[in-house]
């Protein structure tokens, strides 16, 4: 198996969720075994010697591939979720986007300083929900040694705005 099989096995769909927009549909991926292993195993053989101590997923579907990473590397894993999703007290940041703003937040606890964490979302597009991600990581005192993405939208740039961390996609559309 290689990006280009697994590219074959990922859904376009036109016009969701709203006019305009070609979503990436990841779940005719994840539901080929082999497929969803090759992905996950694939970050692990990458990710494997960072010694990771957590990884963070933004909700929801990058909960799918950083569970499954965590579960391999042995490491904790930490939600990342709209505000009031998550139970105890948390922390927040804001961020934009293309039309408006929104908001992240993780569990102030989530995280103790000096942990070595890798960052994991299933697609990059703009890159503002990553770099939220980020700065929340950093307000709990976390050490970032990694950013993952199943996805990337090049074309988009979203990479820009995360320059300050090593990034590796697996499937890059340009």
């Amino acid at each position: 198996m290689d990006v280009a099989d697994l590219k074959a096995k990922i859904r376009d769909i036109k016009n969701f969720p709203t006019e305009g927009i070609l979503f990436k549909d990841i779940t005719t991926l994840l539901k080929d075994g082999p497929a969803f292993r090759y992905v996950v195993d694939t970050f692990v053989r990458r990710y494997r010697q960072e010694r990771i101590d957590v990884v963070v997923a933004v909700e929801s579907r990058g909960f799918v591939v950083g569970g499954a990473l965590a579960h391999q590397l042995n490491a904790g894993f930490v939600p990342v979720r709209k505000p009031g999703k998550l139970p105890g007290k948390t922390v927040e940041v804001e961020y934009e986007l293309e039309y408006g703003r929104d908001a992240l937040a993780i569990h102030e606890d989530a995280i103790k300083p000096g942990q070595r964490v890798l960052a994991v979302d299933d697609l990059l597009a703009t890159g503002g929900t990553m770099a939220a991600t980020l700065r929340l990581i950093d307000q709990l005192g976390g050490h970032v040694v990694g950013v993952a993405f199943m996805i990337e939208l090049a074309f988009l740039h979203g990479r820009d705005k995360l320059k300050e961390h090593p990034l590796h996609s697996l499937i890059v559309y340009d």
